[in-house]
C-alpha cells in the first residue's frame, strides 16, 4: 500500500514512520524546505526516542521518503493523510483549522484516482465533513471518500503507542474507505488491537472526549493534593487506594504543577468552544480549564514561600523546562508560567534540561542556561524540580546540598521522600504531602 502524510509535525512523522516500518510506501510532505532538507539528510525536527533510528531504518529500506512536492507525493496513493497543526486560535480558543483546510483544497487539485482522504489531525466535531465540501467545490468529479483516524500518541512514547496501542479509532463514510483504513492496520491485528469503526463525527469527537478526560484527572488530583495539604493527609496514598478500584484506574493520578503540552491545554479549550457553539456547555471542562490556567502561576508562589516569602537578588534553580520528560515540547509547560513569575519577584533564574533548552531560550527570555544539572545548582539559593527526567531522581544529595547557598528543594513532582530528604538536611517541599512522614508499608 501507498499513502502520503502532509504536515512532518509531531503527529505527522511519527505516524508516517511507523507505517512505513509496517511495511506501507509512505511519502511524507511539508511546505517547509529546510524541514524536508534535514530529513533528507537523516536530521530528525523533533525529539523523540527511537524516532531517529525509526526513520533512517525504513528511509534505507525504500519505504520512506520526504519532498514538498504533494503532486508527487499522491500519485498512486491508498490514502492522503492530513497531519497538520490545529492550534488554539487567537482570541476566542477554538481550533484554527486553516491548515486543515489549505491541505484539502490542495488534496482536491491533484486528485486523479480514488483516494481515501484522512484527517490524522485533532479536529472539532464536522471538520471532515467541511474538508468533503472544499474538495467536492474544487474537483466536483475526483472519487474519494473521508476518513477520520485521531491519533493518541504520547509525547516521550509515541513508537510504542503507535506500534502497540489501546485502539485504533476510525470514521469512515462508506465500506470501501473502512476497508482501506483496516488494511492499512492490518499489522496490529495480529497482536488483537481493537478497531472500532463508527461514523465521522463520532471519532472527531472520541478523540477530544478522550483527552479531556484524562486532563480532568489530573486536575482532580491535583484538587485532591491541595487537600492533602490542609487536613495532613498524603496524595499519593490516596490515588493509590482510589487508582486500585478498576472502575477509576491508577494512571493520571500523580500530582503536579498543571497539564501542558501540545494536546490537553488547545483540547479542552477547543471542546469547551465547541460545546458552547452548539448550546450543550461543558461545565466540568469549563472548570477544568480554569483551575489549571490558574494553578501553572500559582506554582511560583510555592518557591517563593520556600524561599522565605521574597527571592529579591536570589538565584533559582530549575530542573526541567519540557511539559514532560523525553521531549523537547514547550507547548503551554508549566515553566512557561513559573520561571516569568520568579523572575518578576526579583530572582535569577538559572535552568537545565536535557533536552528542551534549544526551544525554552526563544520563550524564557533572562534564564541562565546551565550545561548540566550541578551546574544550575551551583551557588543557588533553592532549587526546584518542573520535569521529572529520570536523571533528576537519583541526584547525589551531598553534592546537591554543598553546592546550595541553602538547601531547599521545591519538588513539584514529587520524586524524592520526604524522610529521605530530612535525613539528608534539606527543607523540602513537594505537592499533597505532609514535610516528613513515614514511609507507608506498602511502598
Amino acid at each position: 500500500m501507498r499513502i502520503a502524510m502532509i504536515g512532518t509535525g509531531y503527529v505527522g512523522l511519527v505516524s508516517g514512520a511507523c507505517f512505513s516500518e509496517f511495511g506501507v510506501h509512505v511519502t511524507c510532505v511539508d511546505k517547509d524546505a529546510e524541514k524536508i532538507e534535514r530529513l533528507k539528510r537523516g536530521e530528525i525536527p523533533i525529539y523523540e526516542p527511537g524516532l531517529d533510528d525509526l526513520v533512517a531504518r525504513n528511509v534505507a529500506a525504500g519505504r520512506l521518503s520526504f519532498t514538498l512536492d504533494l503532486k508527487e507525493a499522491m500519485q498512486g496513493v491508498d490514502a492522503v493523510f492530513i497531519a497538520v497543526g490545529t492550534p488554539s486560535r487567537r482570541g476566542d480558543g477554538h481550533a484554527d483549522l486553516s491548515y486543515v483546510y489549505g491541505a484539502a483544497e490542495e488534496i482536491a487539485q491533484n486528485l486523479d484516482h480514488y483516494t481515501v482522504v484522512v484527517t490524522k489531525s485533532t479536529v472539532p466535531v464536522g471538520t471532515g465533513r467541511e474538508v468533503e465540501a472544499i474538495i467536492r467545490k474544487v474537483a466536483p468529479n475526483a472519487e474519494f471518500d473521508i476518513a477520520s483516524n485521531p491519533e493518541f500518541l504520547r509525547e516521550g512514547s509515541a513508537i510504542s503507542d503507535f506500534m502497540r496501542p489501546d485502539r485504533v479509532v476510525i470514521g469512515a463514510t462508506s465500506d470501501r474507505a473502512g476497508e482501506v483504513m483496516r488494511r492499512l492496520y492490518r499489522p496490529l491485528y495480529l497482536i488483537e488491537t481493537p478497531i472500532v469503526i463508527t461514523s465521522l463525527e463520532t471519532a472527531e469527537l472520541t478523540k477530544y472526549a478522550a483527552n479531556t478526560f484524562l486532563a480532568a484527572k489530573i486536575t482532580f488530583i491535583n484538587e485532591i493534593a491541595d487537600l492533602c495539604e490542609k487536613v495532613g493527609a498524603n496524595v499519593h496514598d490516596v490515588a493509590r487506594g482510589i487508582g486500585l478500584d478498576g472502575r477509576i484506574g491508577k494512571k493520571f493520578l500523580h500530582p503536579g504543577p498543571g497539564y501542558g503540552g501540545s494536546c490537553f491545554p488547545k483540547d479542552t479549550l477547543a471542546l469547551v468552544r465547541t460545546a458552547q457553539q452548539v448550546g450543550s456547555p461543558l461545565r466540568i471542562i469549563e472548570t477544568v480549564v480554569d483551575i489549571n490556567d490558574k494553578r501553572k502561576k500559582q506554582m511560583a508562589q510555592r518557591i517563593i514561600a520556600a524561599c522565605g516569602g521574597d527571592v529579591t537578588g536570589k538565584t533559582v534553580a530549575v530542573l526541567g523546562v519540557a511539559f514532560k520528560p523525553n521531549t523537547d515540547d514547550m507547548r503551554d509547560s508549566p515553566s512557561l508560567d513559573i520561571v516569568p513569575a520568579l523572575q518578576a519577584a526579583g530572582a535569577t533564574v538559572r535552568a537545565y534540561d536535557p533536552a528542551a533548552m534549544h526551544e525554552a531560550e526563544k520563550l524564557l527570555p533572562g534564564v541562565v542556561w546551565a550545561k548540566d544539572v550541578y551546574s544550575a545548582l551551583d551557588g543557588a539559593d533553592c532549587v526546584t524540580i518542573l520535569t521529572e527526567w529520570n536523571e533528576f531522581r537519583a541526584l547525589d544529595l551531598r553534592r546537591v546540598k554543598a553546592l546550595l547557598k541553602a538547601p531547599v528543594m521545591v519538588d513539584l513532582r514529587n520524586i524524592y521522600n520526604p524522610d529521605d530528604m530530612a535525613q539528608a538536611g534539606f527543607v523540602y517541599s513537594s505537592i499533597g504531602r505532609p514535610a516528613a512522614l513515614t514511609k507507608s508499608p506498602t511502598a
